[in-house]
Order: structure tokens, then C-alpha cells, then sequence
């Protein structure tokens, strides 16, 4: 019995919307000529109805009942079929099936325009690469692709993997990826990643990441885990789904026992059936999951807005997150008789040959500057925790830390010391650079607020939301910070184990918290939080496996429109189950002395379940006030 249960439900999966559009377009013509009589057929023409989207109906409910015990809005929809079908209501019949087969389509078709905005991503995964070893080129499948394999991109191609460019220039659209509409420059040495189109050059680039662990794969992965089904309100209005059949079908016979006539305990189970509470919560996640797709995030479970509706404080880890996490250049300060423009190339000269962060920020600062040129650098040595030393325009050049100033005998002045200090104050990092064995001057350089920082801290404090900082940078860093972002509650010095016990904290005082990071060391407290939300764009990949929602462009001002569309997911949801529970009162009320019979009573209950999709389908393209 189970085996053919399970071939009739492959069946009825097999053909899909267009299947389901065709079925609906003879069915209506055949409940056209059932009405008009125009057609001279030997039986009823709503019989068509009642076989093409009636059949498919009952059999859902057999599966339902036999295979899990499953009593839904199906089972009810069934009963109220067979018995129009049995008192000689044949057009009844016809029509439930047909409205009830346009709801299910409704509502696939909202659940289907709520993921294209995600699943194009799959679409676009490239299927071959072009593999160069020496003076050979070879296609291959892109899952063949090799970690360290040299790859040639020509314009127009897709970027198979991941990799950094060897050789050529290009512009690259990353707009499935960031979300940028305009072209992004590359050239060598520039990371590129998997699903990026080539413009205009061609180059060669070095594969580091292939396959599964590919930029466009770890999206796909993402997106194949959204499930609307997840949400802890759908388990509710399933529930309720169940306890409304039991009603139904106990209304349904006590009416018949009371009137006598089983045309109005027909017309009882047509109206009180639960499909629009059943669709009341789906439709509405699933569309909201749609909205903040094309805001830039990856919702990996309904759940999570859900959750994120009730978020009262929402962490913030600093670097990378509220800032860019690349030092840059804020002052370049001259004691000696430089100018701060020479003290500034010589600094740049010395560390040009340096791998450490805060020296390729001053190589990369003093070309921004407008330097010329920067003058080749000799002996160069690097002096690790200390600092460089390097001979520049026969000049001997130490740029570094404090450290590397005392341990070479070179003093700083009271003055200068005041100065630094003010600088160390604000969470600034400062490079001293000394000429000839004298102190010269000193470079100061900091992390950088993001641009949108500031007005989105504002904007999810309007929302009645607590920002809080949590960074493991120093109290100063940390304080400057939270200063210019007007962010009140602040945690330095936090490792993970800290981040925990803070979140931990705030959970117990009965706050609903939410935590975005971007580092590995952001991973637990992504978990920990009632809601995670990871930077996909410069994010680890341990931070964005342990968040429920990925931000794939980093666009961070987008978390307000976030918050609130949550916020208004839940609105919907509830104004849906409202509406569907006071229409299925309300036309059992009219169904029991008979006002309504099976006909209209089917048309009522299925409008109800239109006006709940149409209602969840407007978040597709709602939009927050700003």
C-alpha cells in the first residue's frame, strides 16, 4: 500500500506550475460549460474539474493520513469533495477543487518569486575552466579544478574559483557576490572570487579555493539550507491546522444532526477549512526571506526573523564589522628638519619590502598621497615585534615601535611624548621613524570607521534596539570607537570566552540578543546569540557557517531594513492568522441556517485564502522608512 502511495505522489510532483496552469485552464472552461450548458456531453463537464484538480487533492490526503498520520487542511478539503460529489452537488465539487488549486498555486508562485532573488545564484556556477600548464591550454569541468592549478579567464567567462591574478588587468563585475552594479579594476596580486564575470581582459589567476569551498558554492550552500518551514510559528498554525479539522468535522455532523439536511454540514466543511491559516505563515516568511535577499543578506532559516524580531540588543564586534579593519595613514607628524612629505617617502622607502599590515598601509598611504616615486631601499632587515631598519638615499631609516627606539639609544622628547600619547588615546597605532640614529618624526594609523556606521546605529536604536560593542581591541581603540558611533555600552579586551559570557549575560537578564561578527573568533558568539549575523563579503568561513544570517556585500547600513522588515514579518503573520480564524467563524455562522451552501461557501474560504497570500506577498517589495 505504502509503495504505491509513494509512486502516486511522485506523480503528482511530476510537471511542476506549468502542469498546474494547464489543469487550471481546461478546468475552468469545463465549469463555463457546466454552468452555460453549451457543451451536448453525456455527463456533467465540472466532472473535468473535479478529476484534474480534485484527484490530486484526495490522493495528497491519503498520503498524508497513511504514510505519517498527517491530518490537514487537505483531509477536510477531501471529506468536503466526496460528499458534494455524493449529494448530487457535481458543479460544488468542481469548483472547490478549481479554487483551491489556484490558492496552492498563489502560493507556490510567491514561494517561487521569494527564492529567485537567491537560487540564480546556482544558475550561475560555472561548469568549465580553462586549465594552462606551460604552453598548453586545457577546458576542463570546473569541479576538477586543482588548488594551486594556473587558470585563464578570458572576457565575457565566468571566474570558475577562486584564486589571485598572476598575470593581466581586468575589470570584473562582482555584482552576484556584492551586489556592486558597477565594474571593479583587478590586477595582480588582486583576489578574485568564483561567479564574477570578466569584463573586458583577459588574465591568468592561481586557483586557492575550488569546489565546495568556493566563494559561489559556500552562497549556494547557503541559500539550499533557507526553509521557511523552520519557523517555530509555522509549527503553531500546524498545529492549529489539526484542531481545526477535529472542529470542522464535529461542527459538520452535529449540523447535520440538528438540521437534517447534510447540504449545510457539506458547506460547513468547505468553509472551515484551515488552508489560509496554514498559508497565513509560509507565504509570509518566504516572502520576507525574498526582501532581504535583494537588500544583500542570506536568510538560512525563517527562524531567524522570527527571532530577530524580538531582539532587544544587538552586539557588534569593532574590526571589520563597525570599521574596514585596514589601518590607514591619519597623521604624519615631522620633530627633525624633514618636512612631513620627505619623512613620509623615506618611511615608505623602508617599509616598502615589508609583508607586515601596518607597513604596506604606509607604502600604500604615501603613494595616495601623491609621492612620485618611492627611492629603492638596501639592507633591508626586519626586526620582528620591533620594527624595519633599511638604508635609503645613503641614510640609515628605522621605523617601528617605541621598543625599537630605546633599544637603539634613541630618546623621544617630553613634547613628542604628550602628542603620542594623545593619539594613543584615541586608539590610534603609531610608527616611529628614526634618520641617522635621531628620532625624525612619527606616523599615526587607525582602523577606520565604516561611512555607515554611524547612521545605522542610529537607525536600529529607533527601533527600540540597545546597540552594544564587544571587540577585543583595547579599552582605548575600543572607547574612540564607541565615542564616535554614540554607542553606550561598550566590552574591550574580549576573547571569545568573553563575548560568550557577555551574551550569556544578557540572555539571563531576559534580553533577546543578536551578534554580528566576521572573525573566527566572532564563531562562538554567532552561535551563542539568539540570531547571528555574519559579513559574507570579508567574513571567515567558520564565522558565516555559525550564523543564521550571512550580509554577502558587507553593506552594513542595510541592518535597520533588516530589523524592521522582521518586525513587520510578524505584523503580517499575525494579522493573516487574525483574518483567516474570524472569516472561518464568521462563514460557519452564515452555513449553518443555510445562508451559505457549498458553492459560495467555497468561493468565501478560498478568497480568504488569496487575500492571505496577496497580503504576504506585499513584503517582497516592502521598504522600511528611512
Amino acid at each position: 500500500m505504502k509503495s504505491l502511495l509513494k509512486k502516486a505522489e511522485h506523480l503528482l510532483e511530476m510537471g511542476g506550475e506549468k502542469k498546474d496552469i494547464v489543469f487550471l485552464v481546461i478546468s475552468g472552461a469545463a465549469l463555463l460549460a457546466s454552468i452555460f450548458d453549451f457543451l451536448p456531453l453525456p455527463f456533467d463537464p465540472a466532472w473535468v474539474a473535479i478529476l484534474l484538480c480534485g484527484i490530486p487533492i484526495v490522493l495528497e490526503a491519503i498520503i498524508g493520513l497513511v504514510t505519517a498520520f498527517d491530518i490537514k487542511a487537505d483531509v477536510l478539503v477531501s471529506l468536503a469533495l466526496i460528499a458534494s460529489v455524493c449529494i448530487g452537488e457535481d458543479f460544488a465539487a468542481g469548483e472547490i477543487a478549481f479554487i483551491m488549486q489556484i490558492g496552492a498555486l498563489l502560493e507556490d508562485l510567491t514561494v517561487a518569486k521569494a527564492r529567485a532573488g537567491i537560487e540564480k545564484l546556482v544558475r550561475l556556477t560555472p561548469r568549465t575552466a580553462r586549465v594552462v600548464s606551460g604552453e598548453q591550454e586545457t577546458v576542463l569541468p570546473a569541479d576538477q579544478v586543482r588548488i594551486g592549478d594556473v587558470i585563464r579567464v578570458l572576457p565575457g567567462e565566468t571566474v570558475p574559483v577562486d584564486g589571485v591574478i598572476l598575470s593581466g588587468q581586468t575589470s570584473v563585475n562582482q555584482a552576484v557576490m556584492t551586489g556592486e552594479s558597477l565594474p571593479v579594476d583587478k590586477t595582480v596580486g588582486d583576489e578574485i572570487s568564483s561567479g564574477t564575470v570578466n569584463q573586458f581582459g583577459a588574465f591568468e589567476m592561481r586557483a586557492t579555493k575550488v569546489g565546495e569551498d568556493s566563494s559561489i558554492q559556500r552562497m549556494i550552500r547557503l541559500v539550499q539550507s533557507a526553509d521557511a518551514g523552520k519557523a517555530k510559528i509555522v509549527g503553531l498554525a500546524d498545529r492549529w491546522a489539526t484542531w481545526v479539522v477535529v472542529a470542522a468535522l464535529t461542527a459538520a455532523v452535529l449540523t447535520w444532526l440538528i438540521s437534517g439536511q447534510i447540504i449545510r454540514a457539506v458547506t460547513i466543511l468547505v468553509v472551515f477549512c484551515p488552508c489560509a491559516l496554514v498559508l497565513a505563515t509560509p507565504t509570509a516568511v518566504m516572502a520576507a526571506i525574498g526582501n532581504a535577499t535583494k537588500h544583500g543578506f542570506l536568510v538560512r532559516e525563517g527562524d531567524a526573523l522570527e527571532r530577530l524580531s524580538t531582539v532587544t540588543k544587538m552586539t557588534f564586534d569593532k574590526t571589520g564589522t563597525l570599521t574596514y579593519g585596514i589601518p590607514e595613514v591619519t597623521a604624519v607628524k615631522c620633530i627633525s628638519g624633514y618636512t612631513e612629505k620627505e619623512i613620509y617617502i623615506l618611511a615608505a622607502a623602508a617599509e616598502q619590502l615589508s609583508e607586515h599590515p601596518l607597513g604596506k598601509a604606509v607604502v600604500k598611504g604615501c603613494k595616495r598621497s601623491g609621492a612620485e616615486t618611492i627611492p629603492p631601499c638596501e639592507q633591508f632587515r626586519m626586526i620582528p615585534g620591533r620594527g624595519v631598519s633599511a638604508a635609503v638615499q645613503g641614510h640609515r631609516i628605522l621605523a617601528g615601535n617605541r621598543e625599537m627606539l630605546s633599544e637603539n639609544g634613541i630618546p623621544l622628547l617630553p613634547n613628542v611624548k604628550a602628542e603620542t600619547d594623545a593619539h594613543l588615546q584615541r586608539g590610534s597605532t603609531l610608527i616611529y621613524i628614526a634618520v641617522d640614529g635621531a628620532f625624525a618624526g612619527y606616523i599615526a594609523l587607525s582602523d577606520t570607521v565604516r561611512g555607515e556606521s554611524a547612521s545605522m546605529i542610529c537607525g536600529i536604536q529607533a527601533l527600540g534596539v540597545q546597540p552594544v560593542l564587544l571587540t577585543g581591541d583595547s579599552e582605548n581603540a575600543a572607547g574612540a570607537i564607541a565615542n564616535e558611533l554614540h554607542i553606550v555600552q561598550m566590552h574591550a579586551n574580549c576573547l571569545p570566552e568573553d563575548k560568550l559570557k557577555w551574551i550569556g549575560q544578557y540572555q539571563q537578564e531576559g534580553q533577546c540578543v543578536c551578534m554580528i561578527g566576521d572573525g573566527i573568533n566572532d564563531a562562538p558568539a554567532l552561535k551563542k546569540a539568539d540570531v547571528g549575523i555574519a559579513m559574507g563579503g570579508i567574513g571567515s568561513d567558520i564565522a558565516v557557517d555559525a550564523a543564521d544570517i550571512v550580509l554577502v556585500d558587507d553593506e552594513i547600513k542595510e541592518l535597520p531594513h533588516l530589523l524592521a522588515l522582521s518586525q513587520k514579518m510578524m505584523k503580517t503573520i499575525k494579522w493573516n492568522l487574525t483574518f483567516s480564524m474570524a472569516l472561518n467563524f464568521i462563514a460557519i455562522g452564515l452555513a449553518f441556517p443555510g445562508i451559505l451552501n457549498p458553492v459560495i461557501g467555497a468561493l468565501v474560504h478560498n478568497a480568504g485564502s488569496v487575500l492571505v497570500i496577496i497580503h504576504s506577498a506585499l513584503l517582497l517589495k516592502w521598504k522600511s522608512k528611512p
